[in-house]
């Protein structure tokens, strides 16, 4: 038998998806279980044993025609590799046409997903769909779909696993940097990306002054993570630190690899609501997570080790991508002495332990 499963678009929901792909392997051992992947969230599953093999498609595949979901046709020579693979079940973490089209073409005698924009027909088990401008953990949706293929042991654990050259990478990052007396202290990770849009940035002149307190009053080291599209943001908050302590990632090769190890090694990290923020748990690593437009519901993976920040505004959460008042409450709101004060509890609740190298 071999399964389909169609993985979220986005980072952070990739995560959230592992346990309806442990489910899956769990209930169908014997299974030959394909991934089909966008590339830049490929890197999740890297180190991990849920599927077999991965079929990473162009996110932006080329429209043969145009016209109503003309998108969906789109890429025919990922259609074709992906009939090739003779799959005989789908499994549609996404909620797209274009998903379940794919699905349909593939051959699969099975197609299970979510009754969602007119794609009801081309699925074999379509499965009713909460409202969705009511707000509820999408890990709990995944793990719908899974029972519906027939999983029974389900659980809310995610999984993330390093490899041993991020691991090295990240051990030679720190053995050439100069952070002085704080250099035998724990590191406390600060992650100011978000690819959602503008909405969810916490102010850099925050995030530095932040590091600072963390260096001063809780003797950590801190370490700016980064994606390509955030370096010069990380840049910024050392540079506005002044600290030597304070250091980030923005001059290395970038990989969600060497941000998970990095993550992996830390006591503690601070997140805006973005896809790094869900590598925190399944190393164990207490997170504070910064919320601004986006409702805390969505993305609640109901891990022990977190706190929630969210300030309270009359116009929130909007879900935009930028702010329509152009005042940005939601996150400015967010003081420094509150996520300060956050992330000291986390710390004095679950002290950093050793971890394996």
């Amino acid at each position: 038998m071999k399964i389909a499963i169609f993985c979220p678009s986005w980072v952070g929901d990739m995560v959230m998806a592992t346990p309806a792909l442990r489910a899956v392997r769990r209930q169908f051992p014997q299974a030959e279980i394909v991934a089909v992947v966008r590339p830049y969230v490929a890197g999740v599953l890297d180190g991990l044993d849920l599927v077999d093999h991965r079929l990473v498609h162009d996110p932006r595949p080329r429209v043969l025609w145009r016209g109503p979901n003309a998108q969906a046709t789109a890429g025919l020579p990922f259609g074709l590799r992906l009939r090739r693979e003779k799959i005989d079940a789908a499994l549609l973490l996404t909620n797209t046409f274009r998903s379940a089209f794919w699905a349909l073409f593939s051959g699969a005698q099975r197609r299970v997903g979510f009754n969602l924009r007119g794609r009801g027909w081309m699925l074999t088990d379509p499965v009713a769909a909460r409202p969705l401008n009511v707000p509820h953990p999408v890990i709990d949706n995944y793990l719908q779909l899974a029972g519906r293929l027939g999983c029974s042991r389900l659980t809310r654990t995610t999984e993330l696993a390093t490899n041993p050259d991020d691991e090295r990478r990240i051990r030679e990052f720190w053995a050439r940097q100069r952070v002085g007396e704080h250099a035998s202290q724990g590191v406390v990770c600060l992650n100011p990306g978000g690819a959602f849009g503008a909405a969810k940035h916490w102010p850099t002149q925050s995030f530095a002054e932040l590091a600072v307190r963390i260096v001063r009053d809780l003797h950590k080291r801190v370490l700016v993570l980064c994606g390509p599209a955030e370096r010069e943001a990380a840049r910024q908050i050392v540079a506005l630190s002044r600290h030597p302590a304070v250091v980030s990632l923005a001059e290395e090769e970038l990989s969600l690899g060497l941000t998970k190890a990095a993550i992996r090694q830390a006591d503690l990290l601070v997140s805006t609501d973005s896809g790094p923020r869900h590598f925190a748990a399944p190393f164990g690593v207490p997170v504070v997570t910064l919320f601004g437009p986006t409702h805390t519901a969505w993305s609640e993976t109901f891990y022990e080790r977190s706190l929630h920040l969210q300030a309270d505004v009359d116009c929130g959460p909007c879900q935009k991508r930028v702010c329509p008042l152009n005042h940005h409450r939601c996150m400015h709101d967010l003081t420094v002495s509150w996520v300060f004060r956050a992330t000291e509890t986390l710390l004095q609740q679950f002290p950093a332990r050793p971890r394996a190298a």
